[in-house]
Order: C-alpha cells, then structure tokens, then sequence
C-alpha cells in the first residue's frame, strides 16, 4: 500500500489567492488595465464623445430651430391680431356707412314725398280753382242768357247788345256768386 501523502489544504480565510497578494498577477492586471484604458481613450471614448456631441449640437438645434418658429409665429399671430382689427374697424365703417347712406336715402325719399305730395295738392288746388272759375263761367253764361231771353219775353221785344249788356250787368250785380266760388274753394 501506497501511502498518500496527505496534504493539508488551504482553509479559505489563509491561502485565497484573491487575498494573497501576487505581485506578477498584479503587474498584469495592471497592465491589462492600462492597455484597455488606452484603446479605450483611442478608439471608445471618442465616439462617444462625438457622438454625444452630435447629440448636444442636434438638440442646440432643435432648440434654436423651436426659439425662431415661436418667434415667427409670435410675429405672425401679432399680424394676424392686427390685421383683424383692421378688418373689424373696416367692417363697422362699412356699416356706419351704410347706415348713413340708408338715413340719408330715407330723408330724401320722404323729402321727395312731400314735394311731390305738396305739388299734387298745389295741382289739384289749380284745377279746383280752374274748374270752379270755368263752372262761374258758364253759370254766369247761363244765367246771362236766362235773363236775356226772360227780359225778351216779358217785354215782347228782342233787346239790341247794348240793352242785353246791361240787363245781364244788373242781373249779375245782384246775384251773389261769393258763396259759390268759396264753396268750390272749400271741396
């Protein structure tokens, strides 16, 4: 029989070789470090700073690009604030105007109304008088001519135009024509 050798083990707490201090295996980690810290700082870190940059500058951007439009469209709503006052100042005088132009047609049109009214009533006025005047007339005509032919029969002679002359003269003095004509006026 063999004998094995029995060696002791390490009891976790002595012999880890993460606590053990190994000074080659630090030197390479080390140097495995400063290797990946320099392809890092090469090649890694700027792309990402680049990239990040990229960023920074497309969001810088944005940012100016929203400040104009909300500047732009600031100005624009001002105007367009502006341009509807205009159109509203428009809009009243246009109806002001309207206005105006309606009274100032109905004043003329009542205006032109009573004249015309008052020349109708001057018109009808002159015929009433023409009519009454041509109705005097004809009765003074008629009762000339009445008279003439009364006197005729009641002296059994026919008068001469002297005579007839002033028996109608006499015969018209004495009727009163005054409340015809004014009772002609009246109507």
């Amino acid at each position: 029989m063999q004998s094995l050798a029995i060696v002791p083990t390490p009891t976790l707490a002595s012999s880890s070789w993460l606590i053990t201090p190994n000074v080659g295996l630090m030197v390479w980690i080390l140097v495995v470090f400063a290797i990946s810290l320099y392809i890092l700082k090469k090649v890694v870190f700027p792309r990402i700073t680049a990239a990040l940059d990229e960023r920074r500058v497309g969001i810088e951007e944005s940012i100016d690009s929203a400040e104009r439009t909300r500047v732009e469209a600031d100005k624009i709503l001002a105007e367009y604030r502006e341009r509807l006052k205009e159109a509203r100042a428009q809009s009243e005088e246009i109806v002001q105007r309207a206005r105006q132009t309606a009274e100032s047609h109905e004043h003329e049109a009542r205006d032109r109304s009573q004249e015309i009214l008052a020349e109708a009533a001057k018109r009808a006025e002159r015929d009433i008088e023409a009519a009454s005047k041509r109705a005097l007339d004809d009765i003074r005509r008629e009762v000339a001519d009445l008279t003439i032919l009364a006197t005729e029969k009641v002296t059994r002679k026919t008068l001469n135009e002297a005579d007839q002359r002033r028996l109608v003269e006499e015969a018209l003095s004495e009727l009163d024509f005054s409340g015809i004509s004014s009772g002609a006026r009246s109507n």
